[in-house]
C-alpha cells in the first residue's frame, strides 16, 4: 500500500464522497473545489503521473469522464466544463497519483482563462523544431 491519499480512498481509508466506481476508476468530489461539484478521476491503481501511467488505464479514466460529464451538465445544471490533468510539482499536481478534473463551469463563474503568449519573430518555427526533434519516432 502506497503512502497516498488517493489509494487510502480507493480502499477506504479515508472518507470521499463518491460519485462514480467501476473495477478500474473511482471518481469523487474535490475538497477544495474551483466550482462547487468539481469531480477527480483516478485509476485504482497507483502512478504517479500520466507519464507513467499506461495507455489502457488512461483510457478507462477517459471512458470514466465521459460517462460522468454529460450528467454533471444535467445535474448541476452547468453551461459547459474543463477538463485537467496537471502533471509535475511545477505545473501544480500536489497529489502524486495521476487523477483527472472535471471542473462544472458557469458563464457566471467570474473564472478566469490563462492568458496566452505570442511568439517572437523565428521563435516558433524554433519551438517547433525543438519538440519535433523528440517526437519524430513517435
Amino acid at each position: 500500500m502506497h503512502d497516498c491519499i488517493f489509494c487510502k480512498i480507493v480502499v477506504g481509508e479515508v472518507p470521499s464522497e463518491k460519485v462514480y466506481e467501476d473495477d478500474d476508476t473511482l471518481a469523487f468530489l474535490d475538497i477544495s473545489p474551483i466550482t462547487k461539484g468539481h469531480v477527480l478521476v483516478i485509476t485504482k491503481k497507483h502512478y504517479k503521473d500520466l507519464l507513467e501511467t499506461p495507455s489502457s488505464d488512461l483510457e478507462k479514466c477517459i471512458l470514466t469522464i465521459k460517462k460522468i460529464a454529460p450528467k454533471l451538465l444535467i445535474a448541476l445544471e452547468a453551461d459547459g466544463f474543463n477538463i485537467g490533468l496537471n502533471n509535475g510539482e511545477a505545473s501544480g499536481q500536489v497529489i502524486k497519483h495521476i487523477h483527472f478534473h472535471i471542473i462544472p463551469r458557469y458563464h457566471n463563474d467570474n473564472l478566469r482563462m490563462w492568458e496566452g503568449q505570442s511568439y517572437q519573430e523565428g521563435e516558433m518555427k524554433d519551438y517547433g523544431d525543438k519538440i519535433r526533434k523528440f517526437t519524430i519516432e513517435l
